[in-house]
């Protein structure tokens, strides 16, 4: 059931559904997650970080409204541009609609990025702990694989064994590394592990 929305926002208790997709991947690599609109920025970093696969080698900002949030850097205090602290933004109140956009960049030098879509404001269902993962499509590209292209151009070699850098591309990622992989239940594991 949709919570209704009053005009000082969502209930304080609401649950947000999330949409995370990578930006310019083909077929899209996403996945759809359910969060409090309490949780801090901070801690949707880590939840994108769970959900999606990643881990956490990379600086990363979200940018809302032409806002940068990130984790504060004190090496990077000279920096042109003034980012608010990601600690002290709270998801319902940097997106509180249904509808609302915005994007969280991973790795500035491969430059993965993701659309949120805020697509559902709900009220919380009794006994589920959150966050959870409800579904999603594709495996996370490995670490370091140069951005969408770079994993684009790693797929085409990986499907063709008589590239000179198949052996070496495929040492890198492993021989399990599956592109269409996704695992629902290893997904809500993680997380589950995040809450604890």
């Amino acid at each position: 059931m949709e919570t209704r929305q009053t005009s000082s926002g969502p209930a304080n208790n609401a649950i947000y559904q999330l949409k995370i997709t990578l930006w310019g991947s083909k077929p899209p690599i996403w996945r759809r997650v359910q969060t409090p609109g309490s949780t801090t920025l901070a801690g949707l970093h880590h939840i994108i970080q769970v959900a999606m696969g990643w881990e956490d080698y990379h600086l990363h900002q979200f940018s809302i409204g032409g806002v940068i949030y990130g984790a504060p850097e004190p090496d990077l205090d000279d920096l042109a541009f003034e980012m608010k602290d990601e600690r002290r933004a709270r998801l319902d109140k940097v997106a509180p609609e249904v509808g609302s956009k915005f994007t969280y960049q991973y790795d500035f030098g491969d430059g993965w990025d993701h659309t949120i879509l805020v697509e559902k404001i709900l009220e919380p269902e009794p006994g589920v702990q959150y966050p959870r993962c409800l579904a999603g499509r594709r495996a996370c590209p490995p670490e370091d694989s140069g951005g969408v292209w770079g994993y684009d151009e790693l797929i085409q070699t990986l499907k063709n064994p008589s590239d000179p850098e198949y052996a070496e591309m495929r040492e890198w990622v492993g021989d399990d590394f599956d592109p269409e992989a996704f695992s629902l239940d290893d997904v809500n594991a993680d997380l589950a592990a995040l809450r604890g």
